[in-house]
């Protein structure tokens, strides 16, 4: 296909005009060039940007309007309305207009941008951005049920009352939601999404072994969307290492790149792309990625072949095929320091090189599957 073939498949792919044998062959011509999958994602940009100019443009014809009518009626000074006075009446008044459209627009999209980010614990997520978050109460198997039975049973208080030795069981905790967190530190220390623990009045966090172990948050940075947890269980038993990195810098767009996460009770591979540098709209927080997410992916770790962390799985978008975002990984550095300036966290120590290097996918798999939780809220 020429550049005009491809711009207009492009078209039709964004605007939902393919027919399913049409898409199902795009879809799979995205995944096997990067190019195309690029101008996907820039021409849907695009289109978004394009939009936004018909309603400044409308806009400022309304404000033009209504200056006119208001002028006219006398509610307001303007110079007379005819001869060269009026052109030059025309001329002043719409650059008046323009200047207010243009700040209007100017503070919505910076507002909106601030928002997705700064307010995230007060609004629900954009449309367009679905936060990865799972409803883990729909998904609990029988399994689970029956051990969370045998672990009440187990949990009990013996109460004393007139030399009569009465047994009170604790009563459950029921988590209703969660997603996924990945251990950065062996003494316990475990990195997800705000927006994962957001209203948490407990956290646990279940390893390979379906075990519950206790958790507790003690950082949260709501503009970046990281927390941090502390496993406090007595089960917990520390590893001598932890084998991924965590990368200082941006990876390079193509660069092929996996995750392991919770969106169901076992752990999920999923493999694909850098395809952007920057997020949603531009946001220079996060990357894009294609790769198969979907809800209780929210804080899974995204790594490259030579197992380093380079961000951290957050949301897609529900407007675009296969557009997925992280946060940079240079961020989980920089809240990990920030943690450290505390006392009592002192001691934390960041994995500085990755021994999965020159390792296969499946070694790599392996290894790093006991370090990555599925982290459960109430």
């Amino acid at each position: 296909m020429d550049n005009n073939q491809i711009l207009e498949a492009v078209e039709r792919y964004i605007a939902g005009q393919m027919n399913p044998d049409e898409r199902v062959y795009f879809e799979q011509l995205r995944k096997s060039n990067p190019e195309i999958d690029q101008l996907v994602v820039e021409h849907t940009f695009f289109l978004q940007q394009f939009s936004r100019f018909d309603e400044t443009r409308k806009l400022k014809s309304i404000l033009n309007e209504t200056h006119i009518h208001l002028a006219e009626k006398g509610q307001i000074e303007s110079p007379r309305l005819k001869g060269k006075a009026r052109v030059v009446y025309l001329y002043n008044r719409y650059k008046r207009t323009a200047a207010i459209a243009a700040s209007i627009a100017g503070i919505t999209a910076l507002t909106m941008s601030a928002l997705i980010w700064q307010l995230s614990s007060h609004v629900k997520p954009a449309q367009e951005v679905q936060e990865l978050r799972r409803d883990i109460k729909q998904l609990e198997t029988k399994s689970n049920q029956l051990e969370n039975k045998s672990n009440q049973l187990e949990k009990k208080v013996n109460i004393i009352n007139d030399q009569t030795k009465v047994v009170k069981p604790l009563p459950a905790i029921e988590y209703k939601s969660g997603g996924t967190g990945f251990l950065v530190d062996t003494k316990g220390y475990v990195v997800t999404n705000a927006h994962v623990i957001e209203g948490a009045r407990h956290v646990a966090i279940q390893g390979s072994n379906n075990t519950d172990m206790s958790a507790q948050i003690v950082y949260v940075d709501q503009a970046r969307d990281i927390a941090i947890l502390k496993i406090t269980d007595k089960s917990f038993k520390s590893p001598a290492s932890i084998p991924y990195a965590i990368r200082r810098s941006t990876a390079d767009i193509a660069e092929p790149i996996y995750t392991l996460g919770y969106p169901r009770n076992d752990i999920v591979y999923g493999e694909g792309y850098l395809s952007a540098r920057t997020g949603f709209n531009g946001d220079t927080l996060s990357c894009q990625i294609t790769v198969a997410a979907n809800r209780g992916n929210s804080g899974s770790p995204i790594l490259n072949s030579k197992g380093e962390v380079i961000g951290i799985l957050s949301a897609k978008q529900n407007t675009a095929e296969g557009a997925v975002f992280a946060i940079h990984s240079k961020y989980i550095l920089n809240a990990l320091t920030e943690l450290q300036k505390d006392s009592s966290y002192k001691s934390i120590k960041i994995p500085a090189s990755s021994s999965l290097k020159g390792s296969d996918r499946t070694q790599q798999v392996k290894k790093i599957s006991d370090y990555v939780y599925m982290v459960k809220v109430d």
